[in-house]
């Protein structure tokens, strides 16, 4: 079941990154192209909309590329142990500039009649999930840092008891 488990989430992640790549490689260039013909009065918000909306696909993609690197940790064994500090607190990072790059796009949107407050409401609520996710990633990383305390303490223990033996 685990190696099954592990398949279908690296099947999974490979497809989001697929996607990924190709919204930036092909769909990115002809949003692009349909920005062209904004209103001259809106054209500020093309170049600002067209970063964060490839920064945002990057963040998606760092995400993606350490929670393949987890997996691999959990299929060698090797999850509770410092190695995998290091793969959550980039997760955490991606999730919180993911955040900031969503209230820019509500900063961007707000001035002007070009999006409705209403919208630009749904945007920083979306920024406010975004920040929720990286606090509930950041609960998960303490669970973690408990495990693998109480790992290296159990190692300990089964130690002293072979001496003992």
């Amino acid at each position: 079941m685990r190696q099954l488990t592990v398949l279908a989430l690296r099947a999974v992640l490979v497809a989001l990154f697929t996607g990924s790549v190709f919204v930036q490689t092909v769909m990115v260039p002809l949003l692009a192209s349909d920005l062209e013909g904004l209103d001259p009065e809106y054209a500020y918000l093309r170049s600002p909309f067209l970063a964060i909306t490839v920064l945002g696909f990057v963040t998606v993609e760092v995400v993606l590329v350490c929670v393949w690197r987890l997996v691999t940790l959990v299929r060698r064994d090797t999850v509770f142990t410092h190695a995998a500090f290091r793969w959550v607190d980039v997760v955490i990072g991606a999730f919180v500039a993911a955040a900031i790059l969503i209230f820019a796009l509500g900063a961007v949107l707000a001035p002007g009649e070009a999006v409705p407050p209403g919208m630009v409401l749904l945007v920083g609520g979306a920024g406010v999930a975004a920040l929720g996710v990286a606090l509930i990633v950041l609960v998960l990383r303490m669970l973690l840092a408990q495990a693998v305390a109480r790992d290296i303490e159990a190692a300990r223990m089964q130690a002293e008891l072979d001496e003992v033996i």
